[in-house]
């Protein structure tokens, strides 16, 4: 019998048998079970009962030939190669899902529903004009809006639970692909009575990082605000430590009100009004100017790349602020 690889003729047909009996429900199954470790919550998750799971989950061990899952009374986790074939059936599953939507919106790619996930420093001034843009440019088109933290959209975007994302860079996309859209500036700003705003032309480098405010961790404008200043002040803002963290613009532009430091805002909060009714003043800085790359981010396997890239682009690019 002709071997292939270290697979006989015989072992490939029995992979293939497995393969075929492969059922992408009971994949999400395995995923539920692996997100929630309880097949109470699992079920729920997937609107089935939990007998229906548990066969479920059941039948595809015996398909695997491998146990997924150790189950009693107390716990319920994965088998270190049930996390193997969570991971791979993430993919999976995305990649069905891309398949079915492509499928359904051959005809015409400016309909059906478009998931697009936004970053908290950009939703809240970008949001309506793109919602204004899209109705009028493509009133088939149903946007449905998720803002969060760019992690958490990236990981959404792998997973296939979201179209697209529009964020900030540089950050590590991984195998995603960016269409970026417009370069912003981020603005100084401190209260009218600071020090700095005495200052005209000073070098970001100069300012000292120890009363830069920043927003907690998981928002993409922190790290680009630390990766706008030296070195030198890293390690300053590092060794000392940031005794403040905002959780949103709103909040950062109040601690900065009250006279507890700077911050850098992205231009289009200012533009939008997020220093109105505040006693803060931009402060001109010297060349190089800090700014972040304002972005939109999909998979290379979405069946609404060329829209995405050709259309929807240019509409966002539309929306920056002047």
């Amino acid at each position: 019998m002709k071997a292939i690889g270290n697979v006989d003729q015989e072992g490939m047909s029995t992979l293939n048998t497995q393969a075929t009996a492969l059922s992408l429900k009971q994949l999400g199954y395995l995923l539920a079970v692996a997100e929630t470790l309880n097949f109470t919550r699992a079920a729920e998750l997937c609107f089935v009962t939990q007998s229906t799971l548990s066969g479920g989950i059941a039948e595809l061990e015996r398909t695997l030939g491998v146990q997924l899952v150790e189950r009693d009374r107390q716990r319920v986790a994965l088998t270190p190669v049930g996390v193997e074939v969570a991971q791979r059936a993430q993919s999976i599953l995305s990649a069905s899902r891309d398949l079915v939507a492509r499928a359904q919106l051959a005809a015409d790619p400016a309909s059906g529903v478009f998931r697009l996930g936004v970053i908290p420093t950009i939703a809240p001034f970008l949001l309506g004009a793109i919602l204004s843009k899209s109705k009028t440019s493509f009133p088939q088109l149903v946007l449905r809006v998720r803002e969060s933290q760019t992690a958490a959209l990236l990981q959404e975007l792998e997973h296939g639970q979201l179209d697209a994302a529009l964020i900030a860079l540089p950050i590590d996309l991984g195998k995603l692909k960016a269409f970026p859209l417009f370069e912003e500036q981020l603005q100084l700003v401190a209260h009218r009575n600071d020090p700095l705003c005495k200052t005209a032309g000073i070098p970001l480098r100069e300012v000292d990082t120890r009363r830069l405010l920043l927003l907690e961790k998981g928002h993409c404008l922190r790290d680009h605000t630390v990766s706008a200043c030296s070195a030198k002040q890293r390690d300053a803002s590092n060794s000392d430590g940031n005794l403040i963290e905002a959780s949103s613009l709103g909040t950062m532009v109040q601690l900065v009100n009250s006279g507890l430091g700077c911050a850098l805002l992205p231009n289009m909060a200012i533009q939008a009004g997020l220093l109105n009714n505040t006693e803060l003043q931009q402060i001109e800085l010297a060349a190089p100017l800090p700014s972040r790359q304002i972005a939109l981010i999909t998979r290379n396997s979405h069946p609404k790349l060329h829209f995405i890239e050709t259309a929807l682009c240019p509409l966002l690019k539309a929306c920056q602020p002047v």
